[in-house]
């Protein structure tokens, strides 16, 4: 599941009594739920007031009871009453979270910016954290994660189910590490798109398929992989194969002197010699139809003392044949998390100006929408059907009403504290 630790900044989207900004864990995939929780010992962030959410503060807030069709581990419970716990183990090694299941609403402006516009209330799941372990104690993710996954209890779930959106997202990245994220954007006309693809028969998360990756002019053959879109990942993994062409096709377009730097993750890495880069090649993922995703910047650059020094290619190899498109290949783009369409979509955007998206003011859910659309034991009494435990992601199964057209919007900052990247925060002081 994903973790949500909160920290309010901007007034645009309010929890209870402040607003939402979330950071985000690498190597975790899309899933679904948010996390509360209270980090210990992560020095990086001392001089920060992270203002953690906490439900005994809030007046909306409510345990996720062991008898709820959404508790996954309700059956370890003693009793039906008690709060629903939960555990999850992730990718990255020995990191882990538990705590209980938390009900609580969220208060979403409407993305046209207008004061006068009305705050909707809508109910979230949040994972409440009481022990972390493994990335979450050096200082990874200090404000939390947001679920955005195809789980029936995500937050853009939810918000389609209650007839609030339509079943989309889209989220933009700027170069300072900055950006927004809005709720039932479904992007401009002149987006480009491709078809998500299932994982085992269902569509879990968002996985794509590439055909080809090209090094400015040069298309490499054997090239295609199938990768996770993955907000919650900081840089890009490629499948063994398909990185070890691509990597060398790039350094045979560099014109720069091969280096390495202490504690890097990155093989390819360059010296550079003055304060600006050297021009460096195109990196070109290419989709189906002929549809293709230019990467904005491809490398991180290296610095001593405020200098440049040098610059690596942000890939790197990973076993298996699915790759993860992380936060670095998206950055300068709007990206669309089309559910409706099963499409991943994306254009240009300096993340500011979205007014040509399909937005419509925001209005209170239909009237035959219940007040409290946080799915329910009847609610999800469906002949055949089961509940979507918080560990799982499912294709949500809502469809949004005709008057759902509309858009709420969240700003949000993103760290890029990757654990691997530690030992190199005295040299690139722009990660800390």
């Amino acid at each position: 599941m994903f973790h949500f630790l909160l920290l309010w900044i901007l007034g645009v989207i309010y929890f209870g009594f402040h607003a939402i900004v979330f950071n985000v864990l690498p190597y975790l995939p899309v899933t679904i739920v948010l996390w509360c929780s209270l980090v210990y010992g992560a020095s990086i962030m001392q001089d920060r007031d992270l203002n953690e959410y906490n439900p005994s503060r809030s007046s909306t807030s409510k345990h996720l009871s062991c008898s709820h069709r959404l508790c996954e581990l309700g059956s370890n419970c003693k009793s039906p009453k008690q709060p629903c716990p939960y555990t999850v183990d992730y990718y990255t090694e020995n990191t882990s979270s538990s705590g209980m299941l938390v009900e609580d609403t969220l208060h979403l402006a409407s993305g046209g910016g207008n004061a006068s516009d009305p705050f909707v209330q809508a109910p979230v799941v949040i994972g409440c954290g009481m022990k972390q372990s493994g990335g979450y104690l050096d200082g990874v993710a200090p404000d939390g994660l947001i679920g955005l996954g195809f789980g029936e209890i995500s937050v853009p779930s939810i918000l389609a189910k209650a007839g609030l959106v339509r079943n989309s997202f889209s989220m933009c990245f700027t170069e300072d590490d900055s950006g927004r994220i809005f709720f039932g954007d479904l992007g401009p006309s002149t987006q480009q798109s491709t078809s998500f693809l299932p994982l085992d028969g269902t569509y879990k998360t968002y996985i794509v398929g590439v055909e080809a990756c090209c090094i400015g002019n040069s298309c490499i053959k054997q090239t295609s992989f199938r990768a996770l879109i993955d907000s919650g990942t900081s840089f890009t993994f490629l499948p063994d194969e398909a990185y070890e062409k691509i990597a060398k096709e790039f350094d045979r377009h560099v014109n720069a002197t091969r280096s390495s730097y202490e504690g890097s993750p990155w093989k390819y890495c360059y010296k550079s010699s003055s304060q600006e880069l050297p021009k460096v090649p195109s990196v070109i993922l290419m989709f189906p139809l002929n549809n293709s995703f230019v990467v904005d910047n491809p490398v991180l650059t290296v610095y001593d003392n405020q200098e440049i020094i040098g610059f690596c290619l942000a890939i790197q190899p990973t076993d298996g044949d699915i790759g993860i498109i992380g936060q670095n290949f998206m950055t300068g783009y709007r990206m669309v998390f089309d559910r409706e369409n099963l499409k991943l979509a994306w254009s240009p955007s300096n993340c500011q100006d979205l007014s040509d998206g399909k937005i419509m003011p925001l209005n209170s859910p239909p009237h035959d929408t219940p007040s409290n659309p946080l799915p329910t034991n009847e609610q999800q009494s469906t002949p055949g059907g089961h509940a979507v435990a918080p560990a799982v992601a499912g294709r949500a199964p809502s469809k949004p009403s005709a008057a759902s057209s509309q858009l709420i919007r969240c700003s949000f900052s993103l760290l890029r504290l990757v654990p691997q990247l530690l030992l190199l925060l005295n040299i690139i002081p722009s990660l800390t």
